[in-house]
């Protein structure tokens, strides 16, 4: 989201594992455990920077790799880049894969700012997933001058495990894939959710009444089922709305507002955060349905949130979701429909608050016990157990 100048880390991180409003589950038995995951979670470390060759910046989706295949090692982290070396969003091309047991970081994958079959150009967004067949998919969310002004449809792009191109994805239902891809992967077969927030979204000059960008109620979660035959590139085999309806906004700081977070929880249920409604939503039979639910049923809003983004499931079957408007990770019990614990995790006083719009990608890391989350007005990668 941020697109601030990279500076040189000052804080201590140590001092940033300070649990803020650890509140009581309120006896509900919703999830598998309503303790807290973040009472857990004290430690923060900086991992790596995000930055390759090229000079790109703005780290944006984040993935933990479920298998090793081609250059990727098991576990490895691959972190994309939205912003290019001039800090203009929607021009990013590159995947960087971090390595946690060398510590070495180098580049997955870089393709070039326009190809054919992706309209409007490249620019990586937080949409990004790695199957167990080793293909990397990732969306693009483009733009020519750093805003949604010049901002085109986008696509999906599929690169084998050796970081190369190997397929294009676009289409009539794909508009800047924006938010993280909630995977339910069955190794031959698997279904992805993405979310689209760009459909008739103008730039950020047109304003409504209340002087903010014109939000559009027509961003989607889109389902693509596939099918990976042995050795080749995953392709359709379906393709369902399952939701629809949500704000999307264009915004002259953040590029794009729109539902980001995705996540797939007991019971078949998909998880939306609805950022600008300030809310997270339920989607029921995620992998089966054939038809939209709408927006879905709300679960919270408001209280710690503050424009939730990216969002995570964890083992005790609670929602992580990162706030957009400051520093903060949120901890919520989805069937109880209580937030349940929040983590100031980023405190750059560079931002009012402190960290706002520094927080984007975040992801679980193997072990269960912590997660990886990207800080990108630092252009870095930080794991938090």
């Amino acid at each position: 989201m941020a697109h601030f100048p990279k500076c040189t880390p000052t804080r201590t991180l140590a001092a940033v594992a300070i649990l803020l409003g650890a509140a009581a589950a309120g006896g509900s038995a919703g999830a598998q455990d309503n303790r807290a995951f973040l009472e857990g979670v004290r430690k923060h470390t900086t991992l790596t920077t995000t930055v390759p060759e090229n000079g790109d910046q703005n780290p944006y989706a984040i993935v933990v790799a479920p298998v090793s295949a081609g250059k990727i090692q098991k576990d490895d982290v691959l972190i994309d880049n939205f912003n290019d070396l001039t800090n203009l969003q929607g021009l990013g091309t590159t995947i960087v894969d971090y390595n946690p047991t060398t510590k070495q970081t180098t580049l997955f994958a870089q393709v070039p700012r326009h190809l054919p079959a992706c309209p409007g150009g490249v620019g990586l967004s937080t949409a990004m997933t790695m199957l167990k067949t080793g293909w990397v998919i990732v969306g693009s969310t483009p733009s020519n001058d750093g805003t949604t002004r010049t901002k085109g449809d986008g696509c999906l792009l599929v690169f084998s495990p050796n970081g190369e191109l190997a397929a294009t994805w676009s289409g009539p239902d794909i508009n800047s894939p924006w938010g993280n891809i909630a995977t339910v992967d069955n190794g031959a077969t698997a279904s992805i959710f993405v979310s689209m927030a760009g459909f008739e979204v103008p730039g950020p000059e047109v304003h409504d009444t209340t002087g903010y960008s014109v939000t559009i109620k027509k961003a989607t979660v889109l389902r693509l089922d596939l099918t990976i035959a042995d050795g080749k590139p995953p392709v359709i085999a379906k393709r369902t709305v399952v939701a629809d309806g949500f704000g999307q906004r264009s915004d002259k700081d953040v590029f794009l507002i729109g539902p980001t977070g995705l996540a797939v929880g007991a019971g078949d249920v998909l998880y939306v955060s609805d950022a600008l409604e300030n809310r997270i939503v339920a989607i029921p039979d995620a992998t089966t349905r054939t038809t939209s639910a709408g927006t879905g049923k709300e679960v919270t809003r408001d209280g710690q949130m503050a424009r939730p983004l990216a969002m995570i499931m964890t083992p005790n079957g609670h929602l992580l979701v990162c706030n957009a408007k400051n520093g903060k990770v949120v901890e919520i019990d989805p069937v109880a429909g209580k937030q349940i614990a929040a983590q100031w995790i980023d405190t750059d006083q560079a931002q009012t608050p402190p960290g706002s719009g520094d927080l984007f990608g975040i992801a679980l890391t193997p072990d269960g016990k912590g997660f990886y989350y990207v800080e990108d007005d630092m252009n870095t990668v930080v794991e938090a157990r």
